[in-house]
């Protein structure tokens, strides 16, 4: 026999957090975390930098179009960088640029409380910032100085804009396709 329940509120009405954004936040942090449990860090980074590209170009094509231009001028590229994480309630800020790099601070990540645990998802954001750089400017090699996934209280991303003199560097490497 089946038993039925006497609840007066609607279940729509129900008071649960649960709407698109925080499902998809959700659903990519667990999958972040699948697959770092199932084939480590560094191959669940790699499938994420895979996406990463993927949307990375997508958004460059855009940002492009929207700016009428071919290619973007490293103050152009700075502020898409900005603005696209604006976009998706990323809190970044440009600190620094200049010839040799773009120092972009972090004070929000757009995938919020998520992201705790979860740095493969940092990849995202490596390669969709490498990505625009590198198309636009030729060369970038992103390091994730600090990220809050590893529990710093912000993130600082250096984007550096030149090939490295010595032999050890850190960050990843993108270069124009």
């Amino acid at each position: 026999m089946t038993q039925s329940y006497q609840s007066k509120i609607p279940v729509k009405e129900l008071d649960i957090p649960l709407e698109r954004d925080v499902f998809m936040r959700s659903m990519l942090r667990e999958l972040a975390g699948a697959l770092q449990d199932v084939v480590g860090m560094e191959e669940a980074s790699g499938f994420v930098s895979l996406v990463g590209q993927r949307i990375g170009d997508q958004l460059n094509k855009s940002y492009r179009e929207a700016l009428s231009q071919r290619r973007l001028n490293r103050e152009q590229v700075a502020d898409v960088l900005v603005d696209l994480k604006r976009r998706i309630n990323g809190g970044f800020s440009i600190v620094e640029q200049n010839d040799e790099r773009i120092v972009l601070s972090n004070t929000h990540c757009p995938f919020a409380e998520k992201i705790e645990g979860r740095p493969a998802l940092c990849m995202m954001t490596s390669n969709v910032f490498g990505n625009i750089t590198a198309e636009n400017l030729g060369y970038a090699r992103v390091d994730l100085e600090e990220t809050i996934a590893e529990g710093a209280p912000g993130c600082r991303v250096v984007i550096h804009l030149n090939l490295p003199m010595e032999e050890q560097v850190t960050g990843r490497e993108y270069f124009r396709g």
